[in-house]
This record gives structure tokens, C-alpha cells and sequence, in this order.
């Protein structure tokens, strides 16, 4: 344990720095007790421990070039929590910040898997959509009920489709949580699911940790870890485009032939130029409620076949798609996977729920702050 608080200091690199999350971990713990990071000049931003010796807060605003010192000093009255996390329902955990609510888990009394909704941008506009969750909701589609606002599924494991809720699909069962923490810098929660046949078999193990930061407006940010192990013996993915790992389904109003527009890393716009393409992150912008918000997914370099391919659909579905490679290059590559007993796929990826379109969100500087995060030196 450190006898004494070290200091670090922040390296913005090549890129403007803005709402950051930044993590970073030091030779031992802390002496137990609450405390922040002090610049020279007095301010103090709250500092949250993720595990004994891993730290987390957010930098506000570091210019391109800059760097800042800080020092680790110990607060007499604990920091209080931002992002609430804790159980809504017997089925459902809540999660809002600062007493807004930004979505719900619903794991429980589900017909096939669990998934978020609603998943509200800043201001409590919602951009995803609330159909089949609500059967009669006027303003919606109501095509693919299994398309539940953000869900992780896939069509094709080891002949079963967890991907549908048509006649036949496997489903994914919530078994425990881990953990469930609210926090000043975050609130986090990890659950623990199994993926089965119809017939309720085990498949694989899923391990899904959820960190949701404390960010202001315009944006939200919420980051997805998903392990997949095939702790059941070894697991065909197959090359499907009826699935992907993380998924969305964005509220009808953001569609293209309403008022969307879908966009991915390299600018290409719409169906047409980012449908099966790789990309670093793929973005649905458009006006809902007479607001113009937006929600990205950013894949992160440590993820499995990163860049990701994208099923994204003029009519609202956007999903990252790492196998369907056959039907995304007309059969030229085999997108299939086999893992072995015992192996894990990871996932991350990066959820922006923001205000403005792609552009006035700066959709790419907060992809840049996740996949090339800035350098941190402890003194």
C-alpha cells in the first residue's frame, strides 16, 4: 500500500481532449478513504477506484498538445455518486445521472434475451425505438419484434439462432450479477448470462460489464465489454448476416426515409455506402421530438476482427457484425468462427448518445478518446 499520494500527469497527444474518461493503475492501493485529482491551480475532479489499484475520472477539456499535472489528495467528505445504478424492478436495473434517466437493463421475464430500453440522449429524448416494448406506440415501426432497442444476440451458434424470437430461437439467460456500483466518475454493473438452445441447453457464457460515465450534455457515454466462452464444449459462429454482437434498433423517427442519416468512420452516408463495411464506428443522427440527437458505436481495437463490419439498414437497424463476411463480400471471404473449449471472444465498444448530428457532436474526437486514449505518467 502507498505510503504517500502520487501525481500523474495527462498527455493530450494529437488530438483535443473533451469529456475523457480516462483509467490508469498504480503500483499498489491506495490507503482506504475518498479522494480526487487537484490541478496547480485548485480545481479538483472526482477520482473513483474501479479496483484496488485501477483509477478513473473524467478530464473535461485538455487542447491538443497540452498536458496537465495532477495530485492524488485524499477528501475528507466522500465524493458524492452521479451515476446511480441499482434495481428498478425484479427484472430491470435503473441507471441515471444526476436523476435523469439515461436507460434500464431489463434481464428479467424476457421472451428471448435481456436488452436496454428505453435509451434516452441528453434531455430525455429517445433514440431508440419503444416497439414491441410498446405494442402500440403510433410513431414506430412495428417489423422485427425482435429488435428490442439494444440487445446482444447472434444468428447462427452452433446451428441456433439467438438472433429472432421466431419459432425455434435460443435465448439468453440471466444468471447473477457481479457486481452493481454507482459511483462519482461512474456506475458500472457486470452480469453474468448463459446462451441456450430452444431447449434451454447451454451454448456458451456471457459476460457483459457495463460502465456508464459521468458526462453533461450533449453527450452520454457508455462502454460495453463482452466476453463470450465456450465453457460447454467448442461453439460454431456461423456466416450469417441475421445477427450481430451489439445491436441496435433506433427510434423510427431517426430512420432514413424519416429524418436519419447514417454515417460511418470513412463519411460514407447511408445504406448504400455502409452496409457490410468496415468501419471504426457507425453513427444514426436525425430529429426526434424536433431535436436533433444521434447514437454511435465505436469498436475498439482490442475487439475481435476490429474494425467491425456493419449490418446497418436504411430502415433503423444498426449492429456490429463481425462473421457475415460471405454475404458482405458476395462469397468472396467465409466470415465463420470456431472457438475452441475453454477460449473467449472479447468485445468492446463505446455507445455515444448525443445531441447535434455527427459533426456537431464530434462523434470522431470521443471515438479517438476511446481507441487512442491519451497518455497518463505517474510521478
Amino acid at each position: 500500500m502507498l505510503s504517500s499520494t502520487p501525481s500523474l500527469t495527462i498527455d493530450a497527444g494529437y488530438h483535443d481532449r473533451a469529456q475523457c474518461p480516462v483509467v490508469f493503475t498504480l503500483s499498489e492501493a491506495l490507503p482506504q478513504g475518498s479522494y480526487a485529482l487537484r490541478a496547480k491551480d485548485g480545481t479538483e475532479l472526482p477520482l473513483q477506484a474501479l479496483s484496488p489499484t485501477t483509477y478513473a475520472y473524467v478530464e473535461p477539456l485538455l487542447a491538443k498538445g497540452e498536458k496537465r499535472e495532477y495530485q492524488i489528495v485524499a477528501v475528507n467528505v466522500p465524493q458524492a455518486n452521479h451515476v446511480i445504478i441499482e434495481l428498478d424492478t425484479e427484472n430491470a436495473l435503473k441507471i441515471e445521472r444526476d436523476g435523469e434517466l439515461i436507460t434500464r437493463y431489463v434481464f428479467g421475464g424476457v421472451k428471448a434475451r435481456p436488452y436496454f430500453y428505453p435509451v434516452l440522449a441528453p434531455e430525455g429524448v429517445p433514440v431508440t425505438r419503444a416497439y414491441p416494448m410498446v405494442p402500440d406506440d403510433p410513431n414506430e415501426e412495428h417489423d422485427h419484434p425482435h429488435h428490442r432497442s439494444i440487445w446482444i444476440a447472434y444468428g447462427e451458434v452452433n446451428d441456433t439462432d439467438n438472433w429472432s424470437e421466431e419459432k425455434g430461437h435460443g435465448h439468453t439467460e440471466h444468471r447473477a450479477f457481479d457486481f452493481v456500483e454507482s459511483g462519482a466518475v461512474c456506475g458500472r454493473f457486470q452480469a453474468q448470462s448463459v446462451w441456450t438452445s430452444a431447449q434451454h441447453k447451454p451454448v456458451l457464457d456471457e459476460s457483459l460489464t457495463v460502465t456508464v460515465w459521468n458526462t453533461s450534455a450533449p453527450i452520454r457515454l457508455l462502454d460495453y465489454e463482452i466476453r463470450l466462452t465456450a465453457n460447454y464444449g467448442d461453439v460454431h459462429f456461423g456466416d450469417t448476416k441475421e445477427g450481430g454482437i451489439l445491436s441496435v434498433r433506433v427510434a423510427s423517427a431517426l430512420d432514413v426515409p424519416r429524418t436519419g442519416t447514417i454515417t460511418n468512420s470513412y463519411n460514407g452516408i447511408n445504406e448504400g455506402d455502409t452496409w457490410g463495411k468496415a468501419a471504426h464506428w457507425c453513427d444514426y443522427s436525425g430529429v426526434v421530438q424536433g431535436q436533433e440527437v444521434g447514437i454511435t458505436v465505436c469498436d475498439h481495437p482490442h475487439s475481435f476482427r476490429y474494425p467491425t463490419h456493419w449490418h446497418v439498414r436504411n430502415y433503423g437497424l444498426m449492429t456490429a457484425n463481425p462473421f457475415g463476411y460471405s454475404y458482405y463480400t458476395n462469397k468472396v471471404k467465409n466470415g465463420a468462427h470456431d472457438l475452441k473449449s475453454g477460449e473467449t471472444l472479447l468485445f468492446r465498444y463505446r455507445m455515444i448518445l448525443h445531441r447535434g448530428d455527427v459533426h456537431t457532436a464530434k462523434v470522431n474526437a470521443h471515438y479517438l478518446n476511446f481507441a487512442a486514449t491519451p497518455t497518463i505518467k505517474i510521478h
